[in-house]
């Protein structure tokens, strides 16, 4: 039996330096309040047997790393969940205006995108054997979220995903419904409208909405899961044009906000993200890059990027300079 005490001795454990009055390693682990059987150990870079722990002496100055096992994957990891669904991507990637579906799918695996938006439109009967886009992107591996893109009622809106519902089971959606053509501006009032209707009726709605607070808290009181301001007009790749209404949003919800509409390129996803959006939605800023894929991968770093900086806590913003190094004391 070893000591269980013996002389002070500075070592360096995980990379951070201890004190321990332990004689031997295995005295070192029971100081920690770990199970000898159930660690192992590197002592000065060789492995330490667990058989030969008792034994093994601590010295002054010894470097070692005790570590041992945990559950796959990590544990603190930055997800975020919308209606009991938890995604690890916090970028989702419309699937319109790709010169092809092979691309779109490329585009996708870049983005690392869990959740794409999908259009719902008749199947063409002229040609019902023709390339789909479940072809290219697996609906058991990305979670599609059927949109109604193009509706400008909340009444055809509700009927369009009654019918994604029937076609895919879908309960999960987005709802958009446009005020007029030029700007696709949202009309607010058949939006709540309908979210009110798809809510009553077991969907779970994400909606597109303008970047009200007030709206987004009816829409969220009427049972959107999520809300979507719009950063800017759709396809016009704007960046985001009313940061202070879209921070507001963001204090104020009780549920996931996401920056939908306006993108144009990777900064402008870093902005939504830094606000403290959930996450961001784009399609053109994607699709309609000189190099989509690479456009892609871009704005993955840029969500998380995003990301990182909110969590940090940027600086706060200052009249006047401040330096970084003292004055005083100058040669």
């Amino acid at each position: 039996m070893s000591r269980a005490m013996s002389d002070p001795k500075t070592i360096t454990l995980n990379g951070d330096t201890r004190r321990s009055h332990a004689a031997t390693i295995a005295d070192l682990v029971r100081e920690l309040d770990l199970a000898p059987e159930k660690v192992a150990v590197e002592c000065n870079g060789e492995i330490v047997p667990r058989s030969t722990l008792g034994d093994a002496p601590l010295a002054d100055g010894d470097r070692l790393e005790i570590v041992h096992f945990v559950g796959g994957g990590d544990h603190q990891s930055d997800t975020w969940t919308v209606a009991g669904r938890t995604f690890t991507s916090r970028l989702i990637v419309g699937t319109g205006k790709y010169k092809s579906f092979e691309q779109n799918a490329a585009a996708v695996a870049a983005s690392g995108a869990e959740i794409v938006t999908v259009a719902v439109r008749r199947v063409n009967v002229s040609d019902p054997k023709a390339p789909m886009l479940t072809d290219f992107i697996d609906p058991k591996k990305i979670t599609y979220l059927p949109n109604t893109a193009g509706c400008f009622t909340g009444e055809d809106a509700v009927r369009t995903l009654r019918l994604a519902r029937e076609a895919g089971g879908w309960d999960l959606v987005k709802l958009e419904v446009l005020g007029e053509a030029r700007t696709l501006y949202p009309d607010m009032r058949e939006t709540l409208k309908a979210t009110e209707v798809l809510a009553k009726e077991g969907f779970l709605p994400m909606v597109y909405c303008a970047d009200d607070p007030i709206a987004a808290k009816q829409l969220e009181d009427a049972g959107a899961v999520a809300i979507m301001p719009l950063g800017a007009p759709i396809g016009s790749g704007l960046g985001i044009q009313n940061r202070v209404m879209i921070r507001l949003i963001v204090e104020g919800a009780k549920v996931p906000v996401l920056v939908d509409a306006g993108v144009g390129t990777a900064s402008d996803a870093a902005v939504g993200m830094e606000l403290g959006c959930d996450g961001i939605l784009m399609n053109t800023a994607i699709a309609e890059a000189k190099d989509p894929i690479r456009m892609a991968r871009a704005m993955k770093l840029a969500v998380e990027a995003g990301r990182e900086a909110y969590l940090a806590g940027r600086m706060a913003r200052r009249m006047y300079a401040d330096p970084s190094s003292p004055l005083a004391g100058l040669i």
